[in-house]
C-alpha cells in the first residue's frame, strides 16, 4: 500500500505561478494577462480543469505576440507545463518545463531564482514519474542556485529542498529525508505563520518518514495539523484536502483502524472525482490504497472492483 503520496504541490501552487507583467502595454500582452491572472486563480482554487484553456491561450497569445522563445514566454510554458503537472499529465508537462528551462537560461544565464524555479518544477515532475536519479541533480542545483541568491532561509527554497526530500523518502532514505523536511517546515513556518497551508505537504511528508520510522503518534499528530489547516485554507472540496484524507487514511490502515480508514478513504475518493475528475493519477493512488485495505480483510470481491476501476485510470493516463 502507497502510505502517502510524496509531493509539495501546495507550495508550487503559490510560488510556480508568479508571473512578470511587466512588458509593454499592447493588446497582446493585456489579453495574456487577464486571461493569466484568471488562471491563477482558477489554479488556487484547485480548478485546473477549468484553467487549463485559459493557459493554453495565454501561451499562444504570447508565442503570437513575442516569439516561440523569448523571454517572456518562459513564464506561460512554466504555467501551462505545472497545470499539466497537477493534472497528472506528466509527459505533456516535461517538455513545456524544457523549454521553458532553456529560455530561462539563455535569457538570465545559469544562476538565476527563476531559473531554479523550473529546475524545482522538472525535478519534481520526475520525482512523480519515479524518476530518482534524473530528479536529485535538477533539485540539488535548484537549491545551490537558491542558497546563493535569496540565501537559506527564503521561503523559495522550500520547494526545491522538500522535493529533494521526497526523491529520498522515495528511495527509503529516510534519514536523509528528514532533516530536509523538518529544515523546510521551520523555513516556512518563521516565515508565514503556524497556519500556513503551504506547509501541509511537508507535514504529511515528515509524516510519512515518521510511519516508516514506526513513530505513528508523531505522525498522526502531524497529518490532522495538516488537514485542519488545508481545510481551513481551502474549504472541504479541494485537491489537497483529498490528499490529506488520503494520507490519514493510511495512517489508520497501518494501525489496523480499518472502519476510520475506510471512511476517509472513501471521503477522499469523493473529493478527487469531484475536484480533478474521474480519471486522475492521484484518484489511482486512493484507490488502491482502498483495495489494499479491502485485501488486509479479507474483503476480496471489494478489493478487485476497486482495483480494476484504478487500473483503468492507469490505461488511460500511462500513469505507474
Amino acid at each position: 500500500m502507497k502510505a502517502l503520496k510524496a509531493s509539495i504541490r501546495v507550495a508550487m501552487t503559490a510560488l510556480a505561478l508568479t508571473l512578470s507583467l511587466n512588458a509593454p502595454s499592447r493588446a497582446g500582452e493585456d489579453d495574456a494577462g487577464t486571461l493569466t491572472l484568471q488562471m491563477k486563480e482558477l489554479y488556487r482554487a484547485g480548478k485546473y480543469i477549468e484553467a487549463l484553456p485559459l493557459a493554453q491561450k495565454a501561451l499562444a497569445l504570447r508565442e503570437k505576440e513575442f516569439g516561440a522563445d523569448d523571454a517572456n514566454v518562459a513564464m506561460p510554458l512554466n504555467d501551462l507545463g505545472t497545470i499539466h503537472y497537477n493534472l497528472g499529465q506528466y509527459a505533456v508537462a516535461e517538455p513545456l518545463y524544457k523549454r521553458a528551462l532553456a529560455i530561462r537560461e539563455k535569457t538570465l544565464g545559469p544562476a538565476h531564482p527563476e531559473v531554479a524555479m523550473v529546475l524545482n518544477n522538472l525535478g519534481d515532475l520526475y520525482r512523480a514519474e519515479g524518476r530518482y536519479a534524473d530528479a536529485e541533480p535538477l533539485l540539488k542545483r535548484s537549491i545551490a542556485i537558491d542558497e546563493k541568491t535569496v540565501g537559506p532561509d527564503d521561503p523559495s527554497i522550500v520547494l526545491p529542498l522538500s522535493n529533494l526530500a521526497a526523491v529520498y523518502s522515495g528511495q527509503r532514505r529516510y534519514d536523509e529525508a528528514v532533516p530536509l523536511f523538518k529544515r523546510g517546515l521551520a523555513v516556512l513556518e518563521k516565515a508565514n505563520g503556524p497556519d500556513d497551508p503551504e506547509a501541509t505537504v511537508l507535514m504529511s511528508n515528515l509524516a510519512d518518514a515518521y510511519i516508516n520510522r514506526h513513530r505513528y503518534a508523531d505522525a498522526e499528530r502531524l497529518l490532522k495539523r495538516a488537514m485542519a489547516v488545508t481545510t481551513k485554507a481551502y474549504g472541504p472540496d479541494h485537491p489537497d484536502v483529498a490528499q490529506a484524507l488520503n494520507n490519514l487514511a493510511a495512517l489508520y490502515a497501518r494501525q489496523g483502524r480499518n472502519a476510520d480508514a475506510e471512511r476517509l478513504f472513501k471521503q477522499s475518493v469523493a473529493t478527487m472525482e469531484r475536484t480533478l475528475g474521474p480519471n486522475h493519477p492521484d484518484l489511482a493512488d486512493v484507490l488502491e490504497n482502498l483495495a489494499g485495505l479491502y485485501k488486509d480483510q479479507g474483503r476480496y470481491a471489494d478489493a478487485r472492483e476497486v482495483i480494476k476501476r484504478s487500473m483503468a485510470i492507469r490505461g488511460k493516463t500511462g500513469a505507474i
